[in-house]
């Protein structure tokens, strides 16, 4: 006869607690049950269930739309309520492993402080593959919802009702659980996490950037951006949109005129803002009021209206246009900026540029042969692909952006060959696609991603109708302006522009924007 069952271990991420789960544990524990093999599971009377919390240290994504913490405390009221002995067991992501049932055990053993083995626990899983690894270590597994038609829906069905907005998912979770979701307005936080167009399911913008070079290169920028937006920055509500990892705003929290300020982080990316979050917990930061939260500006309002003193956007709009809706998307974001700017504060704006006249014809001369055929880079892992195209000249590697950055960007691209030669070809143009091209073609660490991205969607003309359009005012100081450091140590570098009529050189366009737009102290009109 099977020992007297003294853990109910039940794992899962829990973003859902359903009345039916609530009803099956009660009779589990109550020896009401019976196993996968048929067999009546007896339980002791101090037997409790144990919560395997898994993905603990991931959220804010489709998969992952609630924080753990919500998971933890929305179980531990629904319990109560329900008179269910509870414990809870944060267990961390981790990939799809063969090892899977193993790490949440091993994660219970550290946290209870003592193991869960098949002598005195029993397993609760709906799915068939978890159910299989803890089986083959010996556990005897209590199949809850199978998924079968006529089973009961299981929490992960009931989460989409919620998010197709069908209120069965109010009778189908557990009471306890609707009143924590109402009064927290999760409802609300997992349909925009689900209906995002612009993030992916493991929430990020793309699939194919490389992190690590991401972080570092916009850290190694941040003194020189502070030194530009500083000037600028009005004390109060400070808010850095797409904050990356928290380089600018580690440079603000040591600005003596912030020390009262509160300073505020938002980015799309979730490894981003876990990265902020570890910076925060290790004491990064001087000043102590800082803060950090993923969140899409363009889904809903992120601050009360006329709350914010200073907005910053570094080198995020060209990214917004790219992956939403061109300049329909910049438009809203605009708005939504001005709408939760105090009268008198400022939104500073710095990003890469399209040039005055983006369709100008130019002779784009490159170093090496352009006698190449693109290669597919999509099924290749990432290192692959950028060692691939950071071998390519200048030339073949313009070959290859013809086919990657239109597929990837939705841009159009006209090139035509009009010279040939080992050392040297020309590229017949404009000179959007020419500087498009430039401002990609160094970035190989994560081409695919950055492929994805169109740097010259906007003029300075564009800008300044586009904000004015809004309400904003501008700061005399803000338009368009050159980086003669990035033309002549990356633009110029294996390249130049020619005039296709004369031969003779063409001035390097305009290549940054920088605004600074106030709004108003009285509304005008």
């Amino acid at each position: 006869m099977p020992d007297a069952i003294r853990h109910v271990l039940f794992p899962g991420r829990h973003h859902l607690v359903t009345a039916f789960q609530v009803a099956y544990l009660t009779d589990l524990l109550a020896g009401r049950v019976r196993d996968a093999d048929g067999a009546l599971v007896t339980c002791a009377p101090d037997a409790r269930v144990v919560w395997a919390l898994t993905s603990a240290t991931h959220s804010g994504t489709r998969r992952n739309p609630v924080p753990a913490h919500r998971r933890e405390a929305m179980i531990e009221a629904v319990t109560a309520r329900a008179g269910l002995p509870s414990l809870v067991v944060p267990v961390a992501d981790v990939p799809p492993s063969p090892r899977f049932a193993h790490t949440v055990l091993a994660t219970c053993e550290m946290v209870l402080g003592a193991a869960l083995s098949p002598h005195d626990t029993v397993v609760a899983c709906s799915t068939p593959q978890v159910a299989a690894m803890y089986a083959a270590d010996g556990f005897r597994v209590a199949t809850v919802e199978q998924g079968a038609p006529g089973d009961p829906d299981r929490p992960w069905d009931v989460l989409e009702r919620m998010v197709a907005g069908d209120d069965a998912w109010r009778t189908l979770a557990h009471p306890e659980a609707v009143a924590f979701y109402e009064r927290y307005g999760l409802d609300a936080h997992v349909r925009l996490v689900h209906t995002d167009p612009t993030v992916q399911d493991d929430g990020d913008l793309t699939g194919t950037r490389d992190y690590a070079t991401y972080t570092a290169a916009f850290d190694d920028a941040s003194d020189r951006k502070w030194a530009q937006v500083a000037p600028h920055v009005r004390p109060g509500r400070v808010v850095d949109l797409g904050c990356a990892a928290g380089g600018l705003l580690e440079r603000a929290a040591r600005d003596p005129r912030l020390a009262e300020s509160d300073l505020y982080g938002v980015d799309v990316s979730r490894h981003l803002v876990a990265e902020a979050e570890h910076r925060r917990a290790q004491g990064v930061f001087a000043n102590p009021n800082v803060f950090f939260a993923q969140r899409n500006l363009l889904l809903g309002p992120v601050f009360p209206e006329r709350s914010v003193d200073t907005t910053t956007t570094i080198a995020l709009t060209h990214e917004i246009a790219s992956y939403g809706d061109g300049r329909a998307d910049l438009e809203l974001l605009a708005r939504r900026i001005f709408e939760h700017t105090r009268p008198g504060g400022v939104w500073i704006n710095s990003d890469v540029l399209g040039p005055g006249d983006p369709e100008r014809p130019v002779d784009l001369v490159l170093d090496g042969d352009a006698d190449a055929s693109a290669r597919d880079l999509s099924g290749l892992p990432r290192a692959e692909a950028a060692a691939y195209v950071a071998g390519l000249s200048p030339a073949a590697r313009l070959v290859q952006f013809t086919q990657d950055f239109p597929a990837l960007s939705g841009a159009d691209v006209k090139v035509e060959w009009v010279g040939r030669g080992a050392d040297r070809s020309v590229a017949r143009t404009t000179l959007r696609t020419a500087m498009e091209y430039l401002y990609t073609r160094d970035y190989t660490d994560s081409w695919l991603s950055e492929c994805h991205e169109r740097f010259c969607d906007l003029t300075g003309d564009d800008w300044a109708d586009l904000l004015t359009g809004v309400g904003f005012e501008l700061d005399p100081g803000s338009g368009p302006w050159r980086n003669d450091w990035l033309v002549e140590n990356r633009l110029r570098v294996g390249a130049a522009l020619r005039d296709p009529a004369t031969g003779e050189p063409v001035d390097w366009p305009d290549t940054h924007v920088l605004t600074v737009a106030r709004r108003p102290l009285v509304p005008v009109g």
